[in-house]
């Protein structure tokens, strides 16, 4: 995730400085708001995923560390199983930014909350019999170890 995360600096980064070309037309149409460019980057990031599972079934991280993402069928998935795999990935964080917000929480608490249901979504794929995600198991998507078996 950091890997993916090194490489998600540059396309946010070129993003946001398409928000900020952006924003003199976004003013006149009434749309200079901060939750504006929060759908533009999780469109963003929705297409820079979504681009790549659909293509090969890896990012650019994913490929360093030997991981595909396939259809139960062993396919790349679609640009719709893609799309619906990336939506679903996070439905973690609703209940815990409610519960941070149920809570009254500032900044670091909340966070630590945001973290903390993050850490338990992940924590799902143990009870998975073939470790999976849970947002896989709904896209009927599956991540695949490409590393040889050591013998």
């Amino acid at each position: 995730m950091l890997y993916e995360g090194v490489l998600l600096f540059g396309v946010l980064m070129l993003a946001s400085a398409l928000s900020v070309l952006a924003r003199p037309l976004l003013q006149q149409l009434g749309l200079n708001h901060v939750y504006v460019d929060q759908v533009w980057m999780f469109i963003v990031l929705g297409v820079y995923f979504s681009w790549f599972w659909q293509r090969n079934g890896q990012t650019l991280a994913m490929q360093t560390w030997r991981i595909r993402l396939e259809t139960t069928a062993g396919q790349p998935p679609g640009w719709r199983k893609a799309l619906l795999r990336y939506v679903l990935a996070w439905l973690w964080l609703p209940p815990a930014a409610a519960v941070g917000h149920a809570m009254g929480l500032t900044l670091w608490p909340f966070i630590g909350v945001l973290t903390a249901g993050l850490l338990i979504w992940m924590s799902l794929a143990w009870l998975d019999p073939r470790r999976q995600f849970l947002h896989d198991r709904l896209a009927g998507t599956r991540l695949t170890d490409l590393r040889p078996l050591q013998p």
